[in-house]
């Protein structure tokens, strides 16, 4: 729990005094005794239970007192609620390892089978966009809410040969956050891509001037949406994932990594040739941990159906920091209430008696 008025805290120093001069008070009043023939006589007139009655009303109006210092310091928590209007963008991994039949009847199957459904189950306040990426990346479907062109778009995957991993997380960052400043050209051509004749694109005069990068923001704060990468394989070209995931931790974008597939992933008879296809599940979890995200492992179909249904319960309810004065200051006066009517049910019920 955190404090938006910390300062008001002090205010304990006196509330907590309180119980303090409430025992001198009673050790005072001690002093003085008085005679009496029978004791029974005092203890029918106190009665059984008036020693703790007498105590009650007191210590109760001490925990409104406290309810209510901490309602003014403005307390703030993290609260589980539904999520606002969200963006994700999927990235998913189209290079040839995707026809490895070690999840039935192969992995790029049951992955577009699973994303389908993850689509369809998604709340309507997410809009999505679709890239893929083998030896390049791109864009397959542009953020929308309109889920049977998402679901389409997924059937439109083509395998290509390669896996450049960073320049689908970069291409998937550019279309979450277009105004960002990612220079996609030089992270994943490098800086002398589009050298024509004697002239580099470089020295050539832009159309229009590139964006300018954004300061940096802590990891993780960015919560109007996030990264769902899956991939199978090994990095083959293109930018290094890791740098990659820091240009989306420096924007505040969290990144969700899904490791698919088995070690023994084999793909037979591909262009005359078969090899082994294992995914590095080292990278994709550098890469969640640097943007503040999570790295799921999926071995077979019905796991990847589990992480996908796990993530879209986490974009349907976020936790967030909320101000909960309200709950302190609400607590507080049914504190107060509940004193001031135990002491006029028991104090003056007896003061009637007499």
């Amino acid at each position: 729990m955190h404090f938006i008025w910390p300062h008001f805290l002090w205010c304990f120093a006196l509330v907590l005094a309180l119980p303090l001069i409430y025992l001198w008070l009673l050790k005072r009043k001690h002093r003085f005794a008085y005679t009496y023939p029978n004791l029974t006589i005092i203890r029918q007139a106190l009665g059984p239970r008036n020693s703790w009655r007498r105590h009650t009303p007191p210590a109760i109006l001490w925990l409104a007192l406290c309810a209510a210092v901490i309602g003014v310091a403005r307390p703030t928590a993290q609260v589980t609620l539904p999520a606002d209007y969200m963006t994700l963008v999927l990235a998913v991994d189209v290079s040839r390892s995707m026809l490895a039949e070690d999840v039935e009847p192969n992995r790029i199957q049951a992955a577009q089978a699973t994303v389908k459904e993850f689509l369809r189950e998604l709340p309507n306040n997410i809009r999505v966009g679709v890239v893929s990426f083998a030896g390049t990346a791109q864009v397959v479907q542009q953020i929308t809410d309109e889920r049977e062109a998402l679901v389409a778009s997924v059937d439109r995957f083509q395998l290509q040969r390669g896996t450049a991993t960073g320049s689908g997380l970069l291409l998937a960052l550019a279309t979450l956050l277009p105004n960002s400043g990612v220079d996609l050209q030089a992270a994943i051509y490098g800086e002398e891509f589009g050298r024509w004749g004697s002239k580099p694109l470089a020295e050539r005069k832009p159309t229009t001037p590139p964006a300018a990068a954004a300061p940096p923001v802590p990891p993780g704060s960015y919560t109007n949406g996030a990264i769902i990468l899956l991939s199978d394989g090994r990095r083959t070209n293109g930018p290094d994932p890791l740098a990659a995931a820091k240009q989306a931790a420096q924007r505040g974008v969290r990144v969700y990594t899904v490791a698919f597939g088995t070690p023994n992933g084999f793909i037979p008879g591909w262009e005359g040739s078969s090899f082994y296809a294992r995914v590095d599940e080292q990278a994709l979890q550098a890469m969640a941990k640097i943007t503040e995200g999570e790295f799921f492992r999926a071995g077979n179909s019905q796991d990847l159906k589990e992480v996908y249904r796990h993530l879209s319960s986490k974009f349907s309810l976020e936790r967030r920091d909320t101000e909960v004065t309200a709950l302190f200051g609400a607590a507080s006066l049914i504190f107060t209430i509940l004193a001031l009517g135990l002491s006029l049910l028991w104090f003056q019920r007896s003061v009637s008696t007499r």
